[in-house]
């Protein structure tokens, strides 16, 4: 990859390693990854149950630091900014999606969605405004009043979506997003999370198991042991 392509990229991993120490036994879940993620590129990572890629993803998002090596997203170095400072970043530039979509279940679909708009000092008119075009745009106009306990399965996750995309992040790193729904509803899932990566252009990182959704992205790296194997 080109230097100015590197200079450019949304996420960038520099000999990434990380280690817990369990008692007197150090673990070493991320060993060497070297990674670039560019404007609008769609990643996904695959690999077995432990091979380091929710670690891996954790760190790109800026939840944890590394034990060495370094994590860039939107230029800036996540290991000298404040936990503060990390938590704008997020706020600005990533957005989550999990396998569990993790809303508020005292509110509705649109204030879970506004809320990270409200979060970053957005007035209460914008947030709302943008948070149901979005929930429009996921097919969920006719449900924003209702709160997560009232929506099925599909429609909580498509609310998670809707949630991360909402602030027009730089990337969107989702952790098994289909993993909780069914071969249809996945599928869906699935062709939203592409469309929207299109029409908005953010870069999309995806761990998952299913193959044949990760064969769907530009490039698809497989984890072994902590670290990238195979690239393709």
């Amino acid at each position: 990859m080109s230097e100015a392509a590197v200079n450019q990229a949304v996420v960038r991993c520099v000999g990434v390693g990380k280690t817990y120490a369990e008692g007197k036994l150090k673990v070493e879940v991320l060993r060497g990854v070297d990674l670039v993620i560019a404007s609008g590129e769609r990643v996904a990572i695959v690999g077995s149950s432990g091979a380091g890629k929710s670690s891996l993803l954790q760190l790109m998002g800026g939840l944890d630091v590394p034990s060495v090596g370094e994590v860039w997203v939107d230029g800036r170095d996540l290991a000298r900014l404040s936990e503060t400072a990390r938590g704008l970043l997020r706020n600005q530039s990533i957005g989550f999606v999990y396998q569990f979509h993790h809303l508020l279940g005292e509110f509705s679909a649109l204030e879970n969605v506004a809320m990270p708009l409200l979060i970053r000092g957005a007035s209460v008119s914008e947030a709302r405004e943008r948070a149901q075009a979005i929930l429009d745009r996921v097919g969920l106009g006719k449900r924003l009043e209702h709160k997560p306990g009232e929506l099925s399965g599909g429609e909580r996750q498509r609310t998670a979506l809707a949630r991360a995309l909402v602030t027009r992040p730089k990337v969107v790193l989702a952790d098994e997003p289909t993993g909780n729904l069914d071969s249809r509803n996945a599928g869906a899932m699935f062709d939203l999370l592409m469309e929207l990566n299109a029409e908005q252009g953010t870069a999309l990182v995806v761990v998952t198991h299913d193959l044949s959704l990760a064969a769907r992205m530009d490039r698809v790296l497989h984890m072994r042991d902590g670290a990238i194997v195979e690239a393709e």
